[in-house]
């Protein structure tokens, strides 16, 4: 159930406080749904996070997550060429497993890794039922001229510095991107806002705030868009496809609208196939790094 239909159960508790008639809801159960993190990226091997959705009231923690993985599923990446079969690996977060599946170096005769300009098919067996999933990975068309830091506005940490860049975007419309930014030994995150189209850009030189990535697991801090004096940053831009822009798009409006009784109710929109939750993407990667001055 969404993080605002609680909410406003509560409101609906405050404002009816005091009538005599009790009023007793009963919230329908839904069965789990296949949960697809799926992606592939220009130079890399696919990978593919295979989980059951969970209740909205149910407790998380590393146990309930590790349970939750779907294992010993049939994934298959295709590149319209060949087929191959992804393996099932493991690793440890906190002493809990942790499972995905990615390239089986076993059998090298289909291995391949992504490129620029091509399209990939996902298909998914598990439990005797079938998901499948297409994306692309698109053509580099936004341009990370230069980077630079300038000290945040008054009022903030005398160390944060505002990282800031200007990008090239080639002429057409229909361009989208992510990004992501990496501090010092930090892995990458995404920015609270990470995609962009170009309906205003097309065609233009721009300037603009890069807004250092977040960890959605934790509550969002001031000053979170910020960096440090003396922070080793690197900027990954990637040109996604309509559907990933889609999809993350509005999977970032249902976050920062969480516990916004007044949001606007929206659907996070997938392009797995079989009624599953997720997506497929492809990423057309670049990097550029700063060393932000002291």
């Amino acid at each position: 159930m969404p993080y605002r239909f609680r909410l406003l159960l509560v409101l609906w508790v405050a404002l009816f406080t005091g009538c005599e008639r009790s009023i007793d809801l009963k919230l329908d159960q839904t069965e789990p749904k296949l949960v697809v993190e799926a992606t592939i990226e220009n130079g890399q091997f696919p990978i593919v996070i295979l989980s059951k959705s969970l209740d909205f009231f149910s407790q998380i923690n590393p146990a309930v997550i590790s349970q939750s993985f779907v294992r010993r599923a049939d994934v298959f990446v295709s590149n319209g060429i060949v087929s191959h079969k992804l393996r099932e690996y493991t690793y440890q977060v906190a002493g809990y497993d942790f499972y995905y599946y990615s390239a089986n170096v076993l059998t090298p005769s289909t291995l391949f890794r992504g490129e620029l300009n091509m399209r990939y098919g996902l298909r998914i067996v598990v439990d005797g039922k079938e998901y499948t999933a297409t994306t692309t990975i698109p053509d580099t068309t936004r341009k990370i001229d230069t980077l630079y830091a300038k000290p945040a506005p008054a009022g903030n940490d005398p160390r944060f510095r505002a990282l800031m860049g200007r990008f090239t975007d080639r002429p057409g419309l229909g361009d989208y991107v992510r990004y992501f930014t990496k501090r010092n030994s930090d892995p990458f995150y995404p920015g609270l806002n990470s995609v962009f189209d170009d309906q205003i850009i097309d065609g233009t030189s721009y300037e603009i705030q890069v807004e250092r990535g977040v960890d959605r697991g934790f509550p969002i801090e001031d000053g979170y868009s910020y960096f440090n004096a003396g922070d080793t940053v690197t900027l990954k831009l990637s040109n996604i496809d309509k559907p990933t822009y889609d999809f993350w798009r509005t999977m970032e409006f249902v976050f920062a609208n969480q516990g916004n009784p007044f949001g606007t109710p929206t659907k996070v929109l997938s392009n797995i196939s079989g009624n599953a939750l997720g997506y497929f993407g492809g990423y057309a990667s670049k990097y550029r790094t700063i060393i932000i001055p002291r």
